[in-house]
C-alpha cells in the first residue's frame, strides 16, 4: 500500500471535520492554548476574552503562557493529541509555521489562530481569512473547519505565508574594471581606490588654497558695516535617485523579465489553494506583467550587486534579507491546514 506524503495527506481528524461527518468529535478534542507573550503585553483584554470563551466550551483545555516567544513553537510541537490554538500576531504565526515546517510536523496538524495585535501586526491573519475580533476568532476555533493552504518555500527552506517583494533600491551601475581589479600583492589596495584618494586630496588642497587667499590669517574677509556676515553655502548633496533594478525573472523556466528591461518591483505570493504562485513584475516604464507558476526564480545579472527582498512584509518588520545573487521559490500545494470560520 502506498501512503501519501505528510504534505498531501490531511492530518488525523481533519478530513472528517472538513466533510462534516464527525463535527461533534472534532469539537470535543481537547485544546492546547498557547498565548504568545507579546499578545499579553499588547492586548491583555482580548487574550482574556478568547481564553474564557475557549475554556467554557472545552473543559479539558490546557493553557500555556510562555515567557519568551521562542518557546511558543516548541510548545505547539509537543501538542500530543490536543488541537493546538495559537493566540498572537502575525509574527507568532510565522514563527510557529516555520518551526513546524522545519520539524516536518506542519502537515500533521490543523492550526487554529486567535489574532491579537494592532492593524499592521495582524494583516497577514486578515488576508488568510481569520476574524480579528477575539470572540469571533474563538468561536471560529470551536466551530470552524480546517482548510488546506499552499506554502511558499525558497531554496534555503525558508517559509513564506503571504508573499515576497523585492526591495526598491537606487539605480546602480556595474563596477568599473579598475574597481573589480584584485588588490596588489603587497596589499596596497585597488587602483580605483588610489584614484579616488588622489582626487579627494587634490580637492582638499585646492579648497585650502582658496581659504588662505580670502584673508591674511586664513579667515573670511570682514563684512561691510551694518551687513550680516554671509554664511558658507551648504555642501551640495546629490538627491537620492530611486530607479529600477536589472533582474532576471523566470516562471517555471520561462524568462518573463530580463536585465535589459529594468524593473521597480517584483512580487511573488501564493493564491491560496491553487498550487501556483502569482508573480507580478512592474517594469520601470510600461504596464505590469502578471503570470502564475509553480516555481519562480529571481536573479541579478553577472557584474551587478545582488537584490534584496522581504518575505511577509506586512507581518515581519525586521530587516530585509541580505543581498542574494539568486533565489528560487516553490509552491507546496496544500502543505498546511488552517482552521477558518464556516462559510
Amino acid at each position: 500500500m502506498v501512503s501519501a506524503p505528510d504534505s498531501a495527506r490531511p492530518p488525523a481528524g481533519v478530513a472528517r471535520a472538513a466533510a462534516g461527518t464527525c463535527s461533534r468529535s472534532w469539537e470535543e478534542v481537547p485544546l492546547l492554548l498557547v498565548v504568545d507573550p507579546v499578545a499579553r503585553l499588547t492586548d491583555a483584554e482580548s487574550v482574556r476574552i478568547a481564553r474564557d470563551v475557549l475554556r467554557a466550551a472545552t473543559p479539558g483545555l490546557k493553557l500555556c503562557l510562555p515567557d519568551d516567544p521562542a518557546q511558543t513553537p516548541r510548545l505547539l510541537a509537543r501538542r500530543g493529541s490536543r488541537r493546538p490554538v495559537l493566540v498572537g500576531d502575525d509574527r507568532a504565526l510565522l514563527h510557529a509555521v516555520r518551526y513546524l515546517h522545519g520539524e516536518r510536523a506542519l502537515g500533521a496538524t490543523a492550526l487554529s489562530v486567535v489574532p491579537v495585535g494592532d492593524g499592521p501586526s495582524v494583516a497577514l491573519a486578515r488576508s488568510l481569512g481569520l476574524p480579528l475580533d477575539a470572540v469571533s476568532a474563538a468561536r471560529a476555533v470551536l466551530r470552524g473547519n480546517p482548510h488546506p493552504m499552499d506554502l511558499l518555500v525558497d531554496d534555503e527552506d525558508g517559509v513564506v505565508l503571504g508573499g515576497v517583494r523585492t526591495e526598491a533600491s537606487p539605480a546602480v551601475r556595474p563596477p568599473r574594471r579598475e574597481e573589480r581589479a584584485e588588490p596588489d600583492a603587497d596589499g596596497a589596495g585597488q587602483p580605483g581606490q588610489w584614484r579616488r584618494m588622489y582626487q579627494a586630496l587634490a580637492r582638499t588642497m585646492l579648497a585650502h588654497g582658496r581659504g588662505r587667499a580670502s584673508g591674511e590669517h586664513g579667515g573670511p574677509p570682514p563684512a561691510a558695516p551694518g551687513r550680516p556676515v554671509p554664511s558658507s553655502p551648504p555642501a551640495f548633496r546629490r538627491p537620492p535617485v530611486r530607479g529600477g533594478q536589472r533582474l532576471r525573472v523566470e516562471a517555471d523556466g520561462t524568462v518573463v523579465a530580463g536585465p535589459d528591461r529594468p524593473v521597480t518591483d517584483v512580487t511573488v505570493r501564493t493564491t491560496g489553494t491553487g498550487g501556483l504562485a502569482e508573480v507580478s513584475v512592474q517594469p520601470l516604464a510600461g504596464t505590469p506583467l502578471r503570470v502564475r507558476a509553480h516555481t519562480v526564480t529571481v536573479s541579478a545579472p553577472e557584474g551587478f550587486p545582488g537584490f534584496r527582498y522581504r518575505a511577509d512584509a506586512d507581518a515581519d518588520s525586521g530587516a530585509p534579507a541580505a543581498p542574494a545573487a539568486s533565489r528560487t521559490w516553490t509552491v507546496l500545494p496544500r502543505a498546511w491546514h488552517l482552521v477558518l470560520p464556516e462559510g
